[in-house]
């Protein structure tokens, strides 16, 4: 790769995609201040990976959404903002604070009859899901020491078609050095298990923006 001495970097790339593709519209910008106000930690996914997860529901004519990790529902708008008339999100939050300022967001968003919050931890909350209709997307964003039970409740919940995406599977690269990290050992633990198993089929991407140098593995349930 040829370097380009004083060219734009990550962050201001992203900034101009944001800006001419994504166009969140109103409502994002107050989501972002909510998590500021509530002194939550800056890691909602970046507005193009919003849009991403909007897009990759609605061409998956997902009806029914199941999100692991909401914080201040930043994600949970935009997948909300993919489905269908009809559409319904289930999200699993552990805080109950952190629930609270999803709940408003959402509301204010207008998709507070279209969401349903599970507070607690989710290896708590996905047993009580069992048992219902299948969900057709899954978006795994929560801790990551837990990614390989949350990869095989998104089997048990979901059917063959079912698209699963799991956020944050670079880890600035550590995935290969697990050693260095409980997480990163996490992760590729959880990838590897993506990639072995027959009920899965899956590939990676990798990212790099202002949130530095990241990615997400995406998978279909066979």
């Amino acid at each position: 790769m040829v370097e380009h001495q004083g060219r734009p970097g990550w962050a201001e790339v992203e900034d101009f995609l944001s800006a001419t593709l994504v166009q969140g519209g109103a409502g994002m910008e107050a989501v972002v201040r909510s998590i500021d106000e509530a002194g939550m930690p800056r890691i909602e996914v970046a507005p193009t990976a919003g849009k991403l997860l909007m897009l990759l529901v609605r061409i998956q004519g997902a009806k029914r959404v199941l999100e692991i990790g909401t914080l201040a529902g930043f994600s949970t708008i935009w997948l909300a903002r993919g489905l269908p008339d009809g559409g319904h999100l289930t999200t699993c939050e552990f805080r109950p604070e952190h629930a609270a300022v999803a709940q408003r967001n959402i509301d204010a968003a207008g998709f507070g009859a279209t969401v349903d919050i599970l507070i607690g931890a989710a290896l708590d909350t996905l047993p009580t899901l069992a048992g219902g209709d299948p969900y057709d997307f899954v978006f795994i964003d929560a801790d990551k020491g837990n990614n390989l039970q949350y990869l095989k409740w998104a089997l048990r919940l979901g059917r063959p078609g079912t698209v699963v995406v799991m956020d944050n599977v670079i880890w600035e690269g550590t995935i290969l050095d697990p050693g260095s990290d409980p997480d990163a050992a996490a992760i590729r633990a959880a990838l590897e298990f993506m990639g072995t198993s027959d009920s899965f089929e899956a590939t990676a991407i990798q990212t790099a923006g202002a949130k530095g140098w990241d990615g997400f593995a995406l998978a279909i349930i066979r």
